[in-house]
């Protein structure tokens, strides 16, 4: 895959976008980025790539696109074994990391959008779960260094781009994540610390100063 032509089209404050860098990261394969405003209009390209749902990320490899981010990542760590794998080759620790990176999806986005979109009862009520959703995941983390134990795998790339917007998070929601979930945050630190990942995720100030203009493109203003 390194030496094939690579495409990823992408959003910059997508957490599910940074996924997919930071697994071509992890796996060293060379790619071409193209920027899609989602918020303007969509390139030809995005709409002939993915024509199903319309959105990004979307890795295209020699022409053909996978669509979906973690579809993508599992892609990215099938034609490219001759590195360190993401998912492990036991069939039922394999069908746990499926199973996380899926609670990831069905409840990270969702409340973190709630947190800074929204204000009152609503609000409290999404950061609450929201803490909750993440004490859920500490326990899956334990004391180990990573999801998978001393290995960066498919469970840490799934949740390390919602980190950069844990700032973001916090200040719409008045509250500090670090004393809420210390293993959590100190996880995202470590992840941190990777070139894979610091290369791929925006800096967590630029976030939190892009949300105003999601804001008022959203309506939500």
């Amino acid at each position: 895959m390194a030496n094939n032509e690579v495409i990823l089209l992408d959003f910059w404050p997508s957490m599910f976008g940074m996924r997919l860098r930071v697994a071509l990261a992890e796996k060293e394969i060379k790619y071409e980025y193209k920027e899609e405003e989602l918020l303007n209009t969509k390139s030809p390209l995005l709409l002939q790539m993915n024509p199903v749902h319309k959105k990004i990320p979307v890795l295209i490899h020699n022409g053909k696109s996978i669509c979906e981010s973690n579809i993508a990542v599992e892609y990215i760590d099938e034609v490219r074994k001759d590195k360190a794998p993401f998912l492990p080759c036991d069939p039922y620790e394999r069908a746990q990391a499926r199973f996380w990176a899926d609670y990831i999806d069905k409840k990270m986005h969702e409340l973190g959008k709630k947190i800074w979109a929204t204000k009152g009862e609503e609000q409290e009520a999404a950061k609450k779960d929201f803490i909750e959703v993440l004490k859920v995941l500490e326990g899956a983390l334990g004391d180990k260094p990573y999801f998978g134990g001393d290995n960066f795998v498919f469970v840490d790339i799934s949740l390390i781009g919602f980190y950069c917007w844990f700032y973001t998070y916090a200040t719409y929601g008045n509250f500090s994540i670090e004393a809420e979930c210390p293993k959590i945050v100190a996880w995202g630190k470590r992840c941190m610390q990777r070139d894979s990942v610091a290369k791929s995720l925006p800096n967590q100030h630029k976030v939190y100063e892009y949300v105003p203009v999601l804001k008022k493109k959203c309506g939500f203003e």
